[in-house]
């Protein structure tokens, strides 16, 4: 069973991200605010879960949750100062977006920046032990899910519909066959073969 609360008393939102990893594509993460007492079963982290499982569980959330939200970095800003700054970015601007002002963060991992004054705490696997957390890593996952199903539309052959733009030896093969898109990430070993993109142009 997850934990309500790191911290007793206290408005607590849990943070994470999803996509660090990916090849392509923004970083999105998620902060949510849950109910004192509440309890879901259902809840764990995204990575347990099946797709038809999170986006159930993400209309829970989206109605029982005090407040949430999701916060965005690009591409182009993740080039310019790094996955780890840019997961912390998200999150700093998933909290900037909630409705409820927060008294406590609680974030997956451990690594992130303090958010104004507020008291955080980094939690390795949080997502798989905390609520709130489990909670943004399924709103994070699914509304990052949803956003590359859109960009696959326009890019069919990186197969980002099954892959969400991680290194897959498709998505590999393809950036190989037909070099990358305005959505890649050029800071990145693309190909799997230690050298970086950054050279190669749009």
């Amino acid at each position: 069973m997850l934990k309500n609360h790191y911290y007793q008393g206290l408005i607590e939102a849990g943070c994470d991200e999803a996509g660090r990893g990916c090849l392509a594509g923004s970083v999105y993460a998620a902060a949510v605010i849950l109910p004192p007492d509440y309890q879901n079963p259902r809840l764990n982290d995204s990575k347990q879960l099946t797709e038809k499982r999170r986006y159930a569980l993400r209309e829970e959330i989206i109605r029982d949750a005090v407040a949430w939200a999701v916060g965005i970095v690009t591409p182009e800003e993740i080039d310019r100062i790094n996955i780890l700054n840019a997961s912390i970015l998200a999150m700093h601007r998933a909290l900037d977006q909630l409705t409820v002002r927060p008294e406590a963060v609680i974030v997956d991992g451990n690594r992130f920046r303090p958010y104004g004054d507020l008291p955080c705490a980094t939690i390795v696997k949080g997502d798989g032990k905390y609520l709130s957390i489990a909670a943004a890593s399924i709103l994070a996952k699914t509304y990052r899910d949803d956003y590359m199903n859109t960009l696959a539309r326009e890019y069919p052959q990186y197969d980002w519909l099954n892959n969400k733009g991680y290194p897959t030896r498709k998505h590999r093969e393809a950036i190989r066959l037909h070099g990358i898109t305005p959505y890649h990430r050029k800071s990145y070993n693309l190909l799997g073969d230690g050298q970086l993109m950054l050279d190669f142009g749009d």
